[in-house]
């Protein structure tokens, strides 16, 4: 059992919790809960840090993971105690289970991969909470791959991680230094982009998107940029009432994913 924070592992796992750039060169990420742990793919567990309580009280199906990440030869499996695992946790309840997860990696072939596909563009989100929440609808409205700039709030940000539900193991995903340049790489594969704008002349429940399509959402304060705008090959609004100028960014996606969904007849 560790006992103490000042162990290496230790420091380490809250490093990690902490620092974007040290997950970012481990491509590794922290989860924590018993829903993110039964979730994780087994063969992407590196680590797995649990309470003696939690081992003790558990359901059987956790206890029968956990049995077999300690079977797993590339699997560390450690035992903490209560304060320790307290100084690890990024929730303010801690669960008593929580590991070191391999990132996903996927090319664009992996988002394309379907006659066609629906896919989702974000520029400069920066909300962990709105990002997780992309994540998690656009699982369920049946897309098949988000695209990221590289200056949208770190994906494996722990409250990000926690906000997609799981579906951070499902959705693919690309995090583009050029967004730009991504954005023309889509359309050269016969992708139409639509723009979430303001400016938009056409209502987003009277356009087609049966055919491959992109969605394209800006950040939360100033929306698209207007370079990504000009990319879009139509400019496309949700209709407002009242005083209201615009949704939050994770609502407006949303409503696009599903209307897509409802034309497709999925």
């Amino acid at each position: 059992m560790i006992t103490s924070v000042g162990n290496a592992r230790i420091k380490r796992v809250i490093a990690l919790k902490e620092k974007a750039k040290l997950r970012r060169d481990e491509n590794v990420f922290v989860i924590e809960g018993v829903r993110m742990f039964q979730e994780a793919p087994e063969s992407h567990i590196n680590e797995l840090y649990l309470t003696e309580e939690f081992e003790r009280t558990s359901d059987e199906m956790t206890r029968k993971k956990i049995k077999q990440c300690r079977q797993n030869q590339r699997t560390v499996v450690e035992i903490v105690t209560r304060q320790v695992f307290d100084k690890m946790s990024a929730t303010v309840t801690p669960q008593g289970i929580l590991g070191i997860v391999d990132q996903p990696q996927y090319n664009i072939e992996d988002l394309l991969k379907t006659a066609a596909p629906m896919l989702l563009i974000v520029e400069n989100i920066q909300d962990p909470g709105n990002l997780g929440t992309i994540f998690r609808t656009a699982e369920g409205a049946g897309v098949d791959g988000i695209i990221m700039s590289k200056e949208t709030v770190d994906l494996y940000n722990p409250k990000t991680i926690r906000s997609t539900m799981g579906s951070i193991y499902r959705v693919p995903y690309l995090i583009t230094e050029d967004l730009k340049e991504g954005i023309l790489t889509l359309k050269n594969e016969g992708i139409e982009v639509f723009a979430a704008h303001l400016s938009g002349n056409d209502i987003y429940d009277g356009i087609s998107f049966r055919g491959a399509c992109a969605f394209l959402i800006g950040n939360e304060g100033n929306g698209l940029s207007d370079e990504i705008a000009a990319l879009a090959s139509a400019k496309i609004k949700i209709p407002m009432q009242g005083q209201v100028e615009s949704l939050n960014a994770a609502i407006a996606a949303a409503l696009l994913m599903y209307e897509a969904r409802r034309q497709r007849g999925v």
